[in-house]
């Protein structure tokens, strides 16, 4: 199956081509787009965004490597990412990952089968100054206890 996009996209990916001078600047915001229209990148995206850029493949899986906004799968109608800095760490964001994988039966890196749920653990959201803390989904949510984890789940439309 080949990789397809909306019209609608395929006309904003013009638009952004035009604003940078060399096409592999255009990267991140194509990434953006097609995601935001797929819900996540898959190989097939990838090897769609390195014919427009034109650049080897392995440059865009690179980039989708690199950043943690990326999906490479189905990230879930809830996708939990937790912070596991250092100052994550240290106030507790291992306990709110078991917590979470108990609450939501989900591991730590998967999709629920339902598409509900997903818990990623992530490299620094900056936010320390909320430690533990996570993003759920475009929504950063800090010093996070058992009490509050909990009631931000039950708040969930599922």
């Amino acid at each position: 199956m080949s990789f397809q996009l909306s019209e609608k996209s395929k006309k904003k990916i013009d638009g952004i081509l035009a604003k940078y001078p060399q096409k592999r600047a255009a990267t991140l915001p194509i990434l953006h787009l097609i995601q935001s229209e797929h819900g996540y990148l898959s190989q097939e995206a990838e090897q769609f965004v390195a014919g427009i850029v034109d650049v080897p493949p392995v440059k865009v899986r690179e980039v989708i490597k690199f950043y943690t906004m990326f999906y490479e799968q189905n990230p879930g109608k809830h996708h939990f990412q937790v912070c596991r800095s250092l100052s994550c760490w240290l106030r507790g964001a291992p306990e709110i990952v078991q917590m979470l994988e108990e609450r939501l039966h989900v591991k730590s890196g998967e999709t629920s089968e339902d598409g509900k749920f997903a818990i990623t653990e992530v490299e620094c959201l900056g936010a320390c100054e909320i430690a533990p803390m996570l993003q759920l989904n475009d929504d950063y949510i800090g010093l996070l206890t058992r009490e509050s984890l909990d009631e931000l789940i039950e708040s969930l439309d599922t």
